[in-house]
C-alpha cells in the first residue's frame, strides 16, 4: 500500500462501528436519571407534575430499550441512519420532558447537550450539522412553551424573562461551542489513529523488504557455486559433444540457462547477504540506500562528500533500521518532488552528534504551514495551487508525517525551514529538513569493520 491510497477514515464510516448495546446502556443511565429527577421533585421537594405525561415519556425510552434489546443480537453495529434516530430520539425525549416541567425555568435544561455531544463525538459533520440545528430549535421552542414548574402549595416556580433570555443564549452557545470543541478534539484524535496505522504499515512493509532482501541475496550466495558447477560441466559436455549436433544443443541450453540463472540471482541479491551486513552499514551508504530510488527520477541529487580524508575515516557505522531508511526516503521523496533541478543531501558527524541536511532549490514550504510540517492528513489552503502545479500530489502531510514519526522513534530531532535568506549557498534557496541524532543512539560501536562482519550464516535446510 502506498502513501497516496491511505485515506482517513470518514465520520460517516466511524459512526457505522458503534456498538447497539453501547446506545442502550447509556439510555438505561439516562433512564434512571430521570425517573429518580421525578420521584425526588415531587416526593421531597413536593413538586406539582404531570406525572402521566412525564412516565409516558420515560416509558417510551424503556419501550425502545427493551425492543431493541430483545430484537436485534448484542453485537450489532448501528449504521449512520440508526444512529442518528436513535440519539434524534434522545433529544426528543428530552425536550418534551422539560416542557412538562418548566421548560427552561428548569435547571435540568442543560441535559440538551447530552444528545448533541455523543453526535458531535461519533457521528458524521452532516448529521452533527441536523442534531445541532434541532438542539437550537427545541431550545428556542421551551424558553417559550412550557407547562408551568408548580409545587403542591400552588406557588409558581418562574425565573425572570431576562435570565430565561441569558438561559437560552447560554445553552445556544454552549450547543455549538460543544459541538465544535468535541469534534475538533474527536477529529485530531481520529486522524492521528489513522496515520500512526499508515506509519505502522509502512514500517512492516520496510522490514518486510528488509527481510526479503536478505533471503534473496543469501540464496543468490548460495546457489553460486553449484551453478558454477552446472555451467563447467556443461561446457564440457558441450566439447565432448561436437560430433553430436543434438546432444551438443541440449548442453549449450543447459549452459545458457545456467548462466541466465546466475544473472539473475546476482539482480535480486544486490540488497546484500543475510549477515551482519544487513544490520548495519556506514552513514553515507544508509543514506545511499535511502536516495536510490529517486535518482532517475528526472532531478539531480547530489550526495556531498566530506573532504577530510582523516575524518572520513571515522565515518559511523549505524544500526540498519528500517525506519531511519523509510523515513529518510520519505524526506528525500518530498524534497525530488518539489525541486526545480537539485536535491542535496549533506551528512555530518561530530563526537556527539550524527546529522543529515536534506535541501532542493524548489519553492520552499509555504509560510503559514511551516509550522504545522509533520501533523497528519494537513489541509493546506493553497492546495489548489499546488494541485495545479501537481496534480498527482495530494497535500495530506501523510508521507512527512510519517517520516517524522519513524525518525523521532529512532531518536531523533526534526528541523523545517526554509533557505531563501542563505547567502553563501543561493542556489539552495528551497526547502531545509535537517535530522539530528544523539551519536550514541545510532553507532554500533567501536568495533573494527571485520569484527562487525562476523562471518557469514550458513542456509541450512
Amino acid at each position: 500500500m502506498t502513501q497516496a491510497t491511505i485515506r482517513p477514515l470518514t465520520g460517516r464510516t466511524r459512526a457505522n462501528w458503534i456498538r447497539l448495546r453501547t446506545m442502550i446502556v447509556l439510555r438505561w443511565v439516562a433512564i434512571a436519571g430521570q425517573l429518580t429527577a421525578i420521584s425526588v421533585a415531587q416526593l421531597i421537594y413536593g413538586m406539582q407534575l404531570e406525572l402521566g405525561l412525564c412516565y409516558l415519556a420515560v416509558g417510551a425510552s424503556v419501550i425502545a430499550n427493551l425492543i431493541a434489546s430483545f430484537i436485534f443480537p448484542e453485537n450489532k453495529r448501528l449504521s449512520e441512519f440508526e444512529n442518528l434516530w436513535m440519539i434524534s430520539f434522545d433529544l426528543f425525549q428530552i425536550a418534551f420532558l422539560l416542557f412538562l416541567t418548566g421548560g427552561l425555568n428548569n435547571p435540568f435544561a442543560l441535559l440538551l447537550l447530552g444528545p448533541v455531544t455523543i453526535s458531535a463525538t461519533a457521528l458524521s459533520l452532516r448529521s452533527t450539522l441536523v442534531l445541532c440545528s434541532t438542539a437550537i430549535v427545541l431550545v428556542t421552542l421551551l424558553s417559550v412553551y412550557h407547562l408551568p414548574l408548580m409545587t403542591l402549595d400552588g406557588e409558581l416556580l418562574k425565573i425572570p424573562r431576562l435570565f430565561i433570555f441569558g438561559q437560552w443564549t447560554a445553552l445556544v452557545i454552549a450547543i455549538v461551542f460543544t459541538s465544535a470543541y468535541s469534534r475538533r478534539v474527536t477529529t485530531e484524535v481520529h486522524s492521528m489513529g489513522d496515520a500512526l496505522s499508515a506509519t505502522q504499515m509502512a514500517l512492516a512493509r520496510e522490514q518486510k523488504l528488509t527481510d526479503l532482501g536478505g533471503v534473496v541475496a543469501a540464496a543468490a550466495h548460495e546457489l553460486g557455486t553449484p551453478l558454477a558447477t552446472i555451467k563447467l560441466a556443461s561446457t564440457e559436455l558441450l566439447n565432448d559433444l561436437k560430433h553430436n549436433p543434438e546432444l551438443a544443443e541440449d548442453a549449450a541450453l543447459i549452459r545458457d540457462q545456467a548462466d541466465r540463472c546466475r544473472d539473475i540471482l546476482r539482480d535480486m541479491g544486490r540488497a546484500g547477504k543475510d549477515d551482519l551486513h544487513m544490520h548495519h552499514a556506514p552513514l553515507e551508504t544508509m543514506v545511499l540506500e535511502a536516495a536510490e530510488p529517486h535518482m532517475d527520477r528526472g532531478k539531480k541529487v547530489v550526495l556531498a562528500q566530506l573532504p577530510d580524508d582523516i575524518h572520513r575515516k571515522s565515518q559511523p557505522t549505524i544500526l540498519r533500521q528500517p525506519e531511519i531508511i523509510h523515513g529518510l526516503r520519505n524526506l528525500i521523496q518530498n524534497a525530488v518532488d518539489f525541486a526545480d533541478s537539485t536535491v542535496w543531501i549533506e551528512t555530518n558527524w561530530s563526537n556527539t552528534n550524527i546529522s543529515i541536511r536534506i535541501m532542493d532549490d524548489g519553492s520552499g514550504f509555504p509560510a503559514h504551514i511551516l509550522g504545522r510540517i509533520g501533523d497528519p492528513f494537513m489541509k493546506d489552503r493553497s492546495r489548489a495551487r499546488a494541485s495545479a502545479a501537481r496534480p498527482e500530489y495530494e497535500g495530506m502531510g501523510l508521507g512527512l508525517f510519517i517520516a517524522k514519526t519513524l525518525l523521532e522513534r529512532s531518536g531523533a530531532v526534526l528541523r523545517f525551514a526554509n533557505g531563501r535568506d542563505r547567502v553563501a549557498e543561493p542556489a539552495r534557496k528551497g526547502a531545509v529538513i535537517e535530522v539530528v541524532w544523539p551519536r550514541d543512539k545510532l553507532q554500533v560501536g567501536t568495533q573494527t569493520e571485520a569484527e562487525l562482519v562476523g562471518p557469514n550464516q550458513k542456509i541450512t535446510a
